[in-house]
């Protein structure tokens, strides 16, 4: 399923943004959907990931309480609202979906967008 990132840009520390990923074709509600991020040098690394129904989402610690994923299978579209940002958030944010388990590795997932970029500046 083809995915396509937008809402990154640059931000201030304590700042907030929100990314959206918009997902290509029929069948959408059928895919666990997940965030990942990579900052310069480092492995992508995941940040949160939401059931095909929504429900409660899974976050890494590093993003619990100021992160938040959400979805509107009716317009096909993933939700990263981000707040308190730090410049340590600083990454490309790539959107990815699986058919398979929920989960936070990112081997689950088989479908990847092309990324947007999160700067946040001190």
């Amino acid at each position: 399923v083809p995915l396509v990132e937008s809402g990154g840009g640059l931000v201030q520390a304590g700042g907030s943004l929100r990314l959206s990923c918009a997902a290509s074709g029929r069948q959408f509600s059928s895919y666990v959907m997940g965030w990942f991020r990579q900052a310069p040098g480092k492995e992508r690394e995941f940040v949160t990931a939401i059931l095909r129904s929504g429900g409660t989402p899974y976050y890494a610690d590093s993003v619990k309480g100021r992160f938040t994923i959400s979805r509107d299978n009716a317009k096909n579209t993933v939700f990263l609202q981000m707040n308190s940002l730090k410049p340590e958030d600083t990454a490309v944010y790539y959107c990815a979906a699986t058919l398979r388990s929920f989960g936070s590795s990112r081997s689950m997932y088989d479908y990847w967008g092309q990324g947007t970029q999160v700067t946040v500046s001190s």
